[in-house]
């Protein structure tokens, strides 16, 4: 199951670290296998979530989520992303943009970095929806009960979420405006940058979130008429195509899925210029890393750990919260990858230990009644 799940993984890598050895030696070597590692600390939250949503589709949509899905990911967001955000900050050509990429080192790393705040208000956004649609959602199972229950209550309003992602940003924004004023004005246009930034992210999440949970919805009455269709396609002796199968549904959560994952790959890719500025051994070292995440993704999939331990999608959503406030804050300040990495570690880890936990409590509860189960389950 692990070799089948991983093999493509452990082949990428292979070839990878190879083509680092070729390409600058060891040195290089040992930065690819830094970065790989770098991405799936940042990433496994992102996994954990993308689980969630892979479960809902077909054998097809996950192939197609493990194939197309990989080549967007490695070579999508890890290369073509930050030569197109050089070329569009910049005012430069895309062939201009890859030349400079690869000839002119230094000075890529500084247009990226200048890009920096639109790319982390963009990114910052459109995580910070996702958690806060999930934290106002009242759901049966509850992990951290003193919080979730009265912001259920509180998620009963309106576009509450909508509202409070709005807040953060302009307060974001104004804050980045004044130490901009205070400093000469010479950042004004950058806190300009940020609102229409976020304010993109959002309309995002809400387009691509929006259609995926329409679709979401309809989907069991799709399962419905397509089972219809498969016995009909059965005593016909016709068969029907996989992409007919997997049905709307599964593109829009596909699609919400890449979005998804572009967002996550915001602080990788910038954190990744803390260790170097050589856009090849970017692309080999957190593309490997990318490929550990869709393979974790799958295996968390097919082995059933979301349904039999249930807080670890509550973990990898605080976890999205917390990348989203420091995606927010690194417009002004600093900080390292290794604290963004251990805060999603460390709240997944402990709501692992809480599913544990529930699980024996369950276990030992099985002859104490219905209620006192139900009582275990609803959470700590």
């Amino acid at each position: 199951m692990v070799l089948k799940t991983f093999g493509w993984s452990f082949a990428i890598t292979a070839l990878g670290l190879v083509a680092a050895v070729f390409y600058g030696g060891w040195e290089a070597f040992g930065i690819v296998a830094i970065l790989s590692i770098l991405e799936i600390s940042l990433s496994f939250d992102n996994a954990v979530v993308n689980a969630g949503i892979l479960k809902k589709m077909n054998a097809f949509w996950q192939k197609i989520f493990l194939t197309i899905g990989v080549l967007i990911a490695v070579f999508g967001m890890r290369l073509v992303f930050p030569v197109v955000i050089v070329a569009v900050s910049a005012s430069m050509g895309p062939i201009e943009a890859v030349d400079l990429a690869l000839n002119n080192k230094d000075k890529y790393q500084e247009l990226v970095t200048d890009a920096h705040p639109s790319i982390a208000a963009f990114g910052g956004m459109f995580l910070l929806m996702i958690f806060l649609d999930f934290i106002f959602e009242d759901r049966d199972i509850q992990w951290l009960r003193w919080i979730e229950r009265p912001l259920a209550k509180l998620g009963k309003v309106d576009m509450l979420s909508v509202c409070i992602a709005l807040i953060v940003l302009l307060i974001t924004a104004f804050t980045f405006a004044a130490n901009a004023h205070q400093h000469g004005g010479a950042h004004v246009d950058k806190a300009q940058t940020v609102l229409i930034s976020g304010v993109a992210g959002l309309i995002t999440y809400m387009i691509v979130g929006g259609l995926s949970g329409y679709f979401e919805d309809k989907l069991e009455e799709d399962e419905e008429r397509e089972h219809e269709e498969e016995e009909e396609a059965a005593r016909s002796g016709k068969q029907r195509s996989a992409v007919a199968l997997a049905g709307k549904a599964a593109f829009f959560m596909f699609l919400y899925l890449e979005v998804l994952d572009a967002s996550f790959s915001f602080d990788g890719v910038i954190g990744a210029f803390a260790i170097t500025n050589d856009i090849v051994l970017m692309a080999l070292g957190l593309g490997i890393g990318a490929m550990y995440v869709r393979s974790l993704t799958v295996y968390l999939v097919r082995q059933g750990t979301l349904d039999d331990y249930v807080y670890l999608e509550h973990g990898a959503h605080y976890a999205i919260g917390a990348l989203a406030v420091i995606l927010m804050v690194t417009i002004q300040y600093e900080i390292n990858e290794i604290i963004t990495g251990l805060v999603g570690v460390v709240l997944i880890g402990w709501s692992f230990w809480s599913s544990v936990r529930r699980n024996k409590a369950l276990a030992a509860a099985e002859g104490e009644g219905s209620d006192a189960k139900a009582e275990v389950s609803s959470g700590v």
